[in-house]
């Protein structure tokens, strides 16, 4: 093959890691069923590539490539131990022996490597929020930081629930595999709970410069399609139809600069109608099943969202009627706060304020930024400007992703400006 440019090879090495890394972790943990080893030679095979690919050209299939060269590197490594025995040396054969496990898979096979890894990660003798956070971070990449945000808990308290769920992986010797039909269902709460996070945070990343994380989002939805194939549950179709519908404004959600832009001013022209309709699609499906649960009722939000010509048409009386609903089957402070948000648009912004201030009340969702901007935007809006510029204030010191920063700071300097 032809010789590569260094500069060249880090590029694609970079974009490798960033789109295929996750697809190969999981092959790699199939294959050693250790965790931790499959982390540390996937990237020994990364830095291998960037040694040799410069002389002897990027491989056909590097992500192939990759897989073999992990696969080799846990070999010397086991070798290395100095307590090898019988059974770590027929672990070795094996692993020599198999090497149709690193040809290319089609990605939508339902016994697709990362799919198997995260039924493996939701088995239900985990701890629930052990089973969340390692699926997070083993098949997704996601950091303890990132996924401590989603969780509104610790890193060190992440870090925790990580090692104590591999290590009861290992000592129960739980199976790399898609579970048999009749063991599904207990869980694929866990499964579409672990989607929905890895979704949420590629539509709105927790930190960084950039609004959104689309390979995040992409990867969820193609799992999703994944689930769906796998079981065509109502809230399965109800959880592909929230991520296609919230997906599908991406285009219309920040300036070309990267500047956030809110719901009730974006272009709808940019939003992608296709998401939409197969959205919706999906949405109908669900309720008529007449079995759906949390993410349908979510997806039917959406759906209103979508289909309102305008910000003004939007039908707030039937988002809060959905709210009510999801309240009742799904009891949670976020879900109440994003109900306020909606009963301020249908009553008012002091309506509104009263429901947000009752929840700060109670001690909850004092360290969540969008419980503060909320309370700050109906404040600004009922012209409590002193009100508005503690919640901004404190939301900012809050919120970690850039563009969010700059877009309080931006209305903190307009209430200045105002009044």
């Amino acid at each position: 093959m032809p010789e590569c440019a260094v500069d060249q090879v880090k590029e694609r090495l970079d974009t490798l890691y960033r789109e295929e890394s996750g697809r190969i972790l999981a092959t790699l943990i199939r294959l050693l069923g250790d965790f931790d080893l499959a982390e540390d030679v996937m990237q020994d095979a990364f830095a291998a590539a960037l040694q040799r690919w410069p002389q002897d050209g990027v491989p056909e299939n590097p992500r192939s490539w990759l897989v073999s060269t992990g696969r080799f590197k846990a070999i010397d490594a086991i070798r290395r131990r100095e307590r090898f025995d019988a059974a770590q040396e027929t672990i070795v054969e094996e692993l020599g022996l198999e090497p149709r496990d690193t040809e290319p898979e089609a990605d939508e096979s339902v016994e697709d490597d990362r799919l198997r890894l995260i039924f493996t990660c939701c088995h239900p003798v985990l701890a629930p929020e052990g089973r969340a956070a390692l699926t997070l971070r083993e098949v997704c990449g996601l950091t303890t930081e990132e996924i401590a945000r989603a969780f509104l808990t610790t890193p060190a308290t992440l870090a925790q629930r990580i090692v104590r769920a591999k290590a009861k992986i290992r000592d129960a010797r739980i199976p790399y595999q898609v579970p048999p039909a009749e063991e599904l269902p207990e869980r694929l709460a866990t499964v579409l709970q672990v989607v929905y996070l890895v979704f949420n945070e590629g539509y709105y990343a927790s930190s960084g410069s950039s609004l959104t994380r689309a390979d995040l989002s992409g990867e969820a939805i193609r799992l999703g399609r994944l689930l769906l194939e796998l079981l065509p549950e109502p809230e399965v179709m109800g959880l592909l139809a929230l991520m296609l519908l919230q997906e599908s404004r991406r285009a219309a959600r920040a300036t070309s600069e990267g500047e956030l832009i809110l719901l009730e001013d974006q272009d709808r022209s940019l939003w992608n109608h296709g998401q939409i309709a197969e959205g919706v699609a999906l949405v109908e499906r669900a309720l008529v099943s007449r079995r759906f649960g949390p993410y349908t009722l979510q997806a039917a939000i959406a759906a209103v969202h979508a289909e309102a010509a305008d910000a003004a048409s939007t039908d707030w009386p039937q988002i809060v009627a959905l709210y009510n609903l999801l309240s009742r089957a799904e009891p949670s402070t976020v879900i109440e706060l994003n109900r306020a948000v909606a009963v301020a648009m249908r009553d008012g912004p002091e309506a509104g304020l009263n429901l947000i201030d009752a929840i700060l009340a109670r001690d909850e969702l004092t360290d969540y930024h969008f419980a503060h901007a909320a309370r700050a935007d109906l404040c600004r809006r009922l012209g409590r400007t002193a009100d508005a510029r503690e919640s901004y204030e404190r939301a900012l010191t809050l919120t970690r992703q850039e563009p969010e920063r700059r877009f309080l700071k931006k209305r903190l300097q307009e209430l200045d400006e105002n009044f």
